[in-house]
């Protein structure tokens, strides 16, 4: 009996759920059938952002490599950086160099691994690519034992070394040179060019990636014979771009140069170019070439 009196509704409230139940089915209505996503258009940084994510996405999904690739190489001439990059431990880097240090050389896959003590899976994967001179491959398995004596009568029999100009050197001329390769020459060239010509032979030891040895082999056949024609910078009127443009110079050093000048009127030689903070002293006499004083 009351439950049937809840059941009756009059006019008004029978008008009122009605419309309440169209709101319903309305609303739902609109939900599943209007798209309600901003319709706004992208701004050109967003365009931008996108566009270099799509990038990022297609660099993840290139496999993982440590992205050195290596070419053939005379391990007599590892470097710590190239023995790290091989996978050596520094250990078996340091094993190496001192063994080189008393003048003796490698000569085969299995002595780099007695004198280093690298593992069999390392040797395994960098021997491939040992590459020694021909005079070596043609020695027997003894030659490690006689090498002193060998190299010295070997040395005898080497035409007099005939001593060029480092400044009109070709990469050829370069290349001759036992652990120069086509790289390094270039690179030697190159720093040649930057600086407008080398005023001494200690500019070598400058140039990256040459061991000491190698360094010592150049100066054997090559010599700066006559001071190239440089044209030298006012160091006290350049700006900071001009200064620069010597290789000595990074931006810290030229701008300490300029401070210098300034503060002191002016820089008369070598002696207030050693003051400067910055200033490697130990190269001070060859900056010193580059550079005109004269002008204050």
């Amino acid at each position: 009996m009351i439950f049937n009196e809840l059941l009756k509704f009059n006019r008004d409230q029978r008008i009122g759920l009605f419309v309440l139940v169209l709101l319903i089915v309305t609303v739902q209505c609109l939900y599943y059938f209007v798209d309600f996503s901003s319709t706004s258009p992208q701004s050109k940084e967003e365009k931008e952002w996108l566009a270099l994510q799509t990038k990022i996405d297609s660099v993840k999904a290139i496999p993982e490599s440590n992205g050195y690739k290596m070419y053939p190489f005379n391990p007599n001439f590892i470097t710590d950086y190239k023995g790290y990059k091989l996978g050596m431990t520094t250990d078996e880097i340091d094993r190496l160099l001192a063994f080189r240090k008393t003048g003796q050389f490698v000569n085969s896959a299995e002595d780099f691994q007695k004198i280093t003590k690298v593992s069999s899976s390392l040797l395994t994967k960098i021997a491939p690519y040992f590459k020694f001179p021909d005079w070596v491959k043609n020695k027997n398995i003894n030659f490690q034992k006689e090498q002193k004596s060998n190299f010295k009568s070997f040395e005898k029999k080497e035409k007099k070394i005939v001593v060029l100009d480092i400044n009109l050197a070709t990469k050829e001329d370069l290349m001759k040179i036992y652990g120069v390769g086509d790289v390094i020459s270039d690179r030697i060239l190159k720093q040649r060019e930057a600086f407008g010509g080398f005023v001494s032979m200690e500019q070598m030891q400058d140039v990256w990636g040459l061991s000491s040895e190698v360094v010592e082999e150049l100066n054997k056949s090559f010599k700066v014979f006559k001071q190239p024609e440089i044209a030298k910078i006012d160091v006290n009127n350049a700006s900071t771009k001009e200064l620069m443009k010597l290789p000595y110079f990074r931006y810290a050093i030229a701008r300490e140069i300029i401070t210098y000048r300034s503060m002191n009127g002016g820089i008369k030689g070598v002696e207030d170019l050693s003051k400067i903070k910055g200033i490697p002293v130990e190269k001070v006499k060859i900056i010193a070439l580059y550079l005109d004083f004269q002008k204050i």
